[in-house]
């Protein structure tokens, strides 16, 4: 990387810090438990609007795989969503009806958030329909994973967004609150995947899947980036620069391994597709709040229809984490 890169590329931080500082001015505290941090836990951020349905095992996942406390932005709720994270012990909550694109969707409210509260913590930065899996998730807590991490001196975890879907017509099978989305949307594209170097940020780039395969078919270019870095032992030096698919410094953005081997990894398992999905999507397009003009929401929109099936005759059907590595979705590395 030449000099000029480089330089360019810490003038880009200082400017996503000195936008996250801006945007604190339109977060309003509902319910800060802040101080009940301690020096070691494990923090989770999340950027939320009309969750509700998903919020119950949403924190009970994450609670039960080791997050120690939740700081949370809720965008202009209006489902009961925001009076129920108000009433968790662990849950810090802000609010704000500004424009979600306009923080850079939401980066700039959490990037205030962790460059305040993440310093010196591991932070998982996660939406609510995505689930963290790692190797060894079933019998080993986040805390075995952080400790590893921090034992290798590495900064950042990797993950591929897998998109989960039902067998059958979306809309088939209600979601309750407080339910498992895996018991419903439990398959899963096994293969349909792209993956090429992002020569500004050093990250990978990961495309495909069911949403490629079915919403944007006859542009795959346009399919949406399933390559994320969710969890990272924060600095105040640090920041996100595109959701959480890259991150400025670049190092923390190689979460491969350029050498031959495998770094270990994970996924996130993606709990988009319930019957949730149509009004969600109808929402969002309306709203016109999202990357490119609202551009994916316009797909989904134009693909949904009453039938809506994303089930094919290649899906597979998801059984557990050693499943996805021996299909080469995530990596267990030399963490044994």
């Amino acid at each position: 990387m030449g000099v000029w890169t480089s330089y360019r590329l810490r003038l880009k931080r200082q400017q996503c810090h000195l936008r996250a500082l801006r945007k604190r001015r339109q977060l309003a505290a509902v319910t800060d438990r802040t101080e009940a941090i301690r020096a070691d836990d494990i923090l989770a951020f999340s950027t939320i609007r009309n969750e509700h349905i998903r919020l119950p095992y949403f924190l009970d996942y994450y609670r039960t795989l080791g997050v120690n406390h939740f700081l949370i932005v809720d965008n202009g709720s209006d489902d009961g969503g925001r009076e129920y994270l108000a009433e968790q012990p662990d849950v810090s909550l802000w609010t704000t009806t500004a424009s979600y694109k306009s923080a850079n969707f939401g980066v700039h409210w959490i990037g205030w958030l962790q460059r305040k509260y993440a310093d010196g913590h591991w932070a998982l930065t996660v939406d609510p329909d995505e689930l963290l899996v790692y190797p060894f998730h079933d019998t080993r807590p986040l805390r075995a994973l952080t400790d590893w991490l921090d034992t290798c001196q590495i900064r950042s975890f990797g993950t591929l967004l897998l998109d989960m879907y039902p067998k059958g017509v979306l809309d088939a099978q209600p979601y309750a609150a407080g339910q498992d989305p895996f018991e419903i949307a439990n398959w899963f594209d096994s293969g349909n995947y792209s993956i090429t170097k992002n020569p500004k940020y050093g990250n990978l780039w990961i495309q495909g899947g069911p949403r490629a395969r079915v919403f944007f078919h006859d542009k795959p270019i346009k399919a949406p980036a399933l390559n994320k870095i969710p969890l990272v032992k924060w600095s105040k030096r640090y920041a996100y620069v595109s959701s959480t698919h890259a991150l400025l410094p670049r190092g923390l953005n190689l979460v491969y391994d350029q050498w031959g081997g495998e770094k270990a990894s994970g996924c996130l398992l993606h709990a988009k597709f319930l019957d949730t999905f149509s009004a969600k999507s109808a929402e969002e397009l309306e709203r016109g709040q999202h990357y490119a003009n609202s551009y994916e929401y316009r797909a989904y929109h134009r693909g949904t229809k009453e039938d809506t099936d994303l089930w094919c005759d290649w899906s597979e059907k998801y059984l557990n984490w050693r499943q996805l590595e021996a299909l080469g979705l995530m990596s267990k590395g030399n963490w044994a």
